[in-house]
């Protein structure tokens, strides 16, 4: 049952660990590739060049294919982060959101595998057009940033039709069941961030565990509140899907005034210090309903991995 994404990277589970600032660091992204998926580092706008370095050495020291996610928008006004990632030659580079376009080909000559992130058909179009070598079909079901468009079942079909290119789905594939459901579809694997969320390895602070544990499938909502409130810089395009708390239901249909509310800042920014999930950005997707405990990435790639039983069985039903 082998795919595209297992056959070149010698996978023995077809999951890719989506990269997600402030929780996919070197370790998470280490144990992710060490027990057969393909761990994706976060490189995070906030972060810096020698981070990612460092990182990035700690998900290589597996000896298992890794990757790196970055923003585009963030490559433009951080170009050295782009050149760590030339330097550490991972196997792969995820590089979404903004124009990436001139990016694509550096990254390519240097032997990575480029991927991006689509939201919709036309910003696949433009994905091809730019000369990617794998497509992430996200879905609006998905954690952290992104589009809110189109559903990843209707999205992921659209984009198989439309092009030979390997596809990933993103979107609330949050087990095996999932999983199995877009790789019959003709998917090359999955794309899985919210199930990571609270492994063992995952940088996540104990209270956002304790919350994300908690909460249901209902319990998210998409915005650009916590954006307008971090002024990290996130176009207002891509907002993001995240529990809905308190701060988040004061501010909404607010955010242009957010932007330049100086206590909203404040506040939002001590929330964040302090991992507080009344008041920061908790990202997750439709799928963090399932979260429980503290499984290593190893458990969750071994739940994924039963996705082999569920195909042979549909096989013969």
């Amino acid at each position: 049952m082998g795919t595209w994404l297992t056959e070149k990277f010698g996978l023995s589970v077809p999951v890719v660990g989506a990269p997600m600032a402030n929780v996919s660091g070197g370790k998470l992204t280490a144990a992710i590739s060490s027990a057969g998926g393909l761990g994706i580092l976060g490189a995070g706008s906030a972060v810096s060049a020698d981070w990612i370095r460092t990182e990035g050495a700690i998900a290589a020291a597996s000896g298992k294919p890794y990757g790196i996610g970055l923003m585009a928008w963030s490559v433009s006004d951080h170009p050295d982060h782009l050149e760590a990632v030339l330097e550490l030659k991972p196997a792969f580079v995820s590089l979404s959101f903004g124009n990436y376009a001139p990016y694509v080909e550096p990254l390519r000559q240097a032997g990575i595998v480029v991927a991006t992130q689509a939201g919709t058909v036309a910003d696949a179009v433009e994905a091809i057009a730019a000369g990617v070598d794998l497509i992430v079909a996200r879905g609006s079901e998905a954690g952290g940033h992104g589009r809110n468009a189109v559903g990843t079942l209707p999205l992921l079909q659209a984009i198989l039709d439309l092009t030979d290119l390997p596809v990933l789905a993103g979107g609330g594939i949050s087990g095996p069941r999932g999983l199995a459901a877009v790789l019959a579809a003709g998917a090359a694997g999955g794309w899985i961030g919210t199930a990571f969320l609270t492994t063992a390895e995952a940088l996540t602070a104990e209270p956002v565990r304790e919350r994300l544990a908690e909460a249901t499938e209902t319990d998210t909502v998409y915005g650009t509140v916590f954006d307008a409130a971090s002024r990290a810089g996130w176009p207002d395009e891509f907002g993001g899907r995240a529990l809905r708390n308190d701060f988040f239901d004061r501010w909404e249909g607010r955010e242009q005034t957010l932007k330049s509310d100086d206590d909203g800042h404040a506040e939002y920014a001590a929330a964040v210090r302090a991992a507080d999930p009344a008041a920061s950005s908790l990202y997750a997707g439709q799928g963090v309903g399932v979260l429980a405990g503290r499984p290593t990435a190893a458990e969750v790639l071994a739940d994924f991995a039963t996705y082999k039983a569920l195909l042979k069985a549909a096989a013969t039903a």
